[in-house]
């Protein structure tokens, strides 16, 4: 009975899917030459169900649109502005967003860029017209890549499932992020660069490896750290695939992806303490060798699904 239940668990798993990152993105640039006049570039994921969103600007400019055309993974749609006065102290309009997908705003003005996210519910953003200094925006952007990516969860959760005591989680944990940071600062800054695909897919099998050692009863890891150093140089690496994806279109770019990584931190931290409690609880009721069972047969499945898939999306 319990191999059928493990057996039952493993094909459930498989039919658990990651959610790609994929926010909108509309970059808007002040004209140098006439202060009214804007160009727009309004970027939505093509792979979205339901039709595309929309973007309404403030009734003071009328606008002209070109015909979309398929850019990687957007639908790019040029759209031309003329104002009466300026954006700032205006509002723009999202319409029909997806539940699953926040959208970026970009407004480079002449001497100063504003940035704000709008959503399915607080789909208005609304341009103040004193100077805004700090991107924080990317900062709830690297949080909802966090959140929104099933695949980097569940490593996190296989790390700590796999080490024992909590002094070496914590020097795990840090070595992992120290790696991941790094390694998007070298791919954002195009020192290193592997193709995206290739980089999902390796990282899918990170989290099989992780699973077979959480099945393991004997952890005789004497540098764990080492190997959560390794694989956290490849998982930043995903997460620099998935910022390049959506662009940075400001003249902040090292304090864009200071505040998409401090984002990612953060939405870490939040997660951690769940495993943690997990294996105290499990450990409180003797239950802990199922529960690692449990883990492993979960969370192998789902990178094994996620390896398969992310293979045959590279060779289609």
């Amino acid at each position: 009975m319990k191999n059928f239940f493990y057996f039952f668990l493993f094909f459930f798993t498989l039919e658990i899917h990651t959610h790609e990152f994929n926010p909108a993105h509309l970059v808007v640039e002040q004209s140098k030459i006439d202060t009214n006049k804007y160009e727009a570039t309004w970027m939505y994921p093509y792979k979205n169900i339901g039709k595309r969103a929309e973007v309404i600007f403030s009734e003071v400019c009328t606008k002209s649109n070109k015909q979309p055309y398929l850019q990687g993974k957007y639908l790019v749609e040029k759209i031309n502005l003329v104002c009466e006065e300026s954006l700032k102290g205006t509002s723009i309009e999202i319409v029909d967003l997806s539940v699953l997908t926040d959208a970026l705003i970009t407004i480079n003005f002449i001497d100063n860029t504003f940035e704000g996210i709008v959503n399915v519910q607080n789909f208005s953003i609304d341009i103040p017209k004193k100077n805004q200094y700090y991107p924080t925006s990317y900062l709830l952007l690297g949080i909802n890549h966090l959140f929104d990516g099933l695949d980097h969860i569940l490593f996190i959760f296989g790390l700590i499932f796999c080490i024992s005591g909590l002094f070496n989680i914590i020097k795990t944990i840090t070595a992992f992020t120290v790696a991941h940071s790094f390694s998007l600062g070298l791919s954002v800054f195009n020192v290193i660069s592997l193709p995206q695909g290739t980089v999902e897919a390796l990282i899918a099998l990170t989290i099989v490896y992780l699973a077979l050692e959480v099945s393991k009863s004997n952890k005789s890891y004497k540098t764990p750290w080492l190997m959560a150093f390794g694989f956290g140089l490849l998982h930043g690496l995903g997460f620099a695939g998935a910022l390049m994806d959506i662009g940075i279109a400001n003249n902040q770019m090292f304090l864009s992806l200071v505040f998409f990584n401090l984002g990612i931190e953060l939405a870490q931290l939040a997660l951690i303490p769940i495993p943690l409690l997990i294996i105290y609880i499990s450990k409180q009721y003797t239950y802990s060798s199922q529960v690692k069972t449990i883990a492993s047969f979960s969370i192998g499945g789902m990178g094994f699904y996620w390896f398969i898939d992310r293979v045959i999306g590279i060779i289609l």
